[in-house]
């Protein structure tokens, strides 16, 4: 034995749970060992090959268990360097004496991020070099605070071919993503009142009322915000391609009767299209902007196409408030970072852009595909049209969370969104979102949102 584990330093002491299955019992021995302390961060780990002798399992099997642990951060792997513990949080010096049956988040189906391991390096290096290749010396001063004239240009195309958006790039601000846009229509509208979907973004609510505006909630029903019960309120805030969290698409009767209420009041409608461009049933349905292009402020993000660390977003706005906003932004932070920027336009002008949507709504579409057939005819599933999350209905949400933390399954829910939480006779539901888990990690996550779903 102690031949078997020279040049490795340690001595594991696992004990897989053999009911749970050889791979499945072996990966929650070495996450408890990690999680409880026995498996330090840095702890070189022997090679698979040795792991499978001692254990008494195929090399494959203690390979995926690796592999999963490496995919869920507990784990470190390099070439040439083996397999190693990764450092973790730290953890608070009480939580080891707390007792509890809840084991970690193994698997991600939390709504709300794409699968950002399939962000094009290789092409966004490309349009990087392109770019400053080009840029004049001018580019690495002080900018526009509407930002880059190349890339407000690029858009002005690109968002009334493939979202039907009349933006001309004069009305066109770049933000670092739609929470800054959101911020700066609120102070703009400073003690305002902003009507906001209920169901909705507790976040953004937030954002709103941070900004200087008043909250008052939208109900959405199956065919999404009510517009037929806002009143008087300065602006409403929706997301009529795919509402957020329900899924819903906004009706075509909603949409002429929400541009109604704007022009007659002389209101401002919000619209965040935050992933328009994922529709799986027909051609995705054109922005609510070009409906009414003097009343819509129209958001949008490259967030969940590319990926949110990029903090790219963008403003088409009403000819009235693009001097405000862009006043706001100025003193707000002056300009967002030109480099991304020019990078982002020549992705667009290039059509890289298009061709990784394109690529992302394939690969999503297959992820929702896979989410209804694992849960087959159960009822209740909502959203699944368009986007990057389902709402799946359940009668109990607080034993269904329950479930899910005990399967390791980190899952959004229904009842975290609704203005007043708590309140009786409401929906409940789970909020799955499929664009945030790794490939190879998506089918198990699955496997435990049914198992999740089979006993709630």
């Amino acid at each position: 034995m102690d031949d078997f584990w020279s040049g490795v330093g340690v001595d594991l002491h696992l004990e897989p749970d053999a009911a749970a299955g050889r791979r499945t019992g072996l990966e929650r021995a070495l996450r408890d060992a990690v999680r409880d302390g026995r498996l330090t961060p840095g702890t070189r780990l022997p090679a698979t090959r040795r792991l499978a002798v001692e254990l008494g399992v195929s090399r494959g099997t203690a390979k995926a268990a690796y592999d999963q642990l490496v995919a869920e951060g507990y784990l470190s792997s390099r070439q040439g360097s083996g397999t190693a513990v990764a450092s973790l949080p730290s953890v608070d010096a009480a939580a080891p004496n707390t007792p509890t049956r809840t084991r970690a988040p193994g698997f991600d189906l939390r709504p709300g991020s794409p699968d950002v391991g399939t962000f094009p390096a290789a092409a966004w290096l490309r349009a990087l070099r392109r770019a400053i290749a080009t840029a004049p010396s001018l580019t690495y001063d002080y900018g526009d605070p509407r930002g880059r004239i190349e890339l407000r240009t690029a858009l002005s195309e690109y968002l009334g071919r493939a979202r039907g958006v009349l933006a001309p790039p004069e009305r066109i601000v770049i933000t670092s993503g739609y929470v800054q846009g959101l911020a700066l229509l609120a102070r703009v509208l400073d003690g305002g009142t902003f009507a906001m979907e209920d169901p909705g973004l507790p976040f953004h609510r937030e954002v709103v009322r941070r900004g200087g505006g008043q909250v008052v909630p939208l109900p959405v029903d199956e065919h999404g915000a009510c517009a037929g019960e806002l009143t008087d309120a300065d602006a409403v805030v929706v997301t009529p391609a795919h509402q957020y969290p329900t899924g819903v698409t906004l009706h075509p009767e909603r949409r002429r009767a929400l541009t109604d209420w704007a022009r007659a009041r002389g209101s401002l409608i919000v619209e965040d299209d935050y992933d328009g461009e994922f529709r799986y049933d027909r051609q995705p349905v054109g922005a609510l902007q070009g409906m009414a292009p003097g009343q819509v402020a129209y958001l949008g993000t490259a967030s969940k196409t590319l990926g949110p660390a990029l903090r790219l977003g963008w403003m088409v706005l009403p000819p009235h408030l693009v001097d405000e906003v862009a006043d706001v932004k100025l003193h707000s932070d002056h300009h967002t970072e030109s480099i991304g920027q020019l990078a982002l336009a020549e992705m667009i002008d290039s059509h890289a852009y298009d061709r990784h949507v394109r690529a992302c709504r394939l690969r999503y579409r297959r992820r929702r595909d896979q989410l209804v057939d694992r849960l087959g005819a159960r009822r209740g599933v909502r959203g699944i049209a368009a986007g990057l999350h389902a709402l799946v209905e359940v009668a109990d949400e607080a034993e269904a969370l329950a479930r899910a933390a005990e399967e390791g399954l980190a899952v959004g829910h229904l009842g975290e969104h609704w203005h007043v939480p708590g309140r009786g006779g409401r929906a409940q539901g789970l909020v799955v979102g499929y664009g945030t888990p790794r490939e190879r990690a998506y089918p198990e996550a699955l496997e435990a949102l049914g198992r999740v779903l089979e006993t709630s």
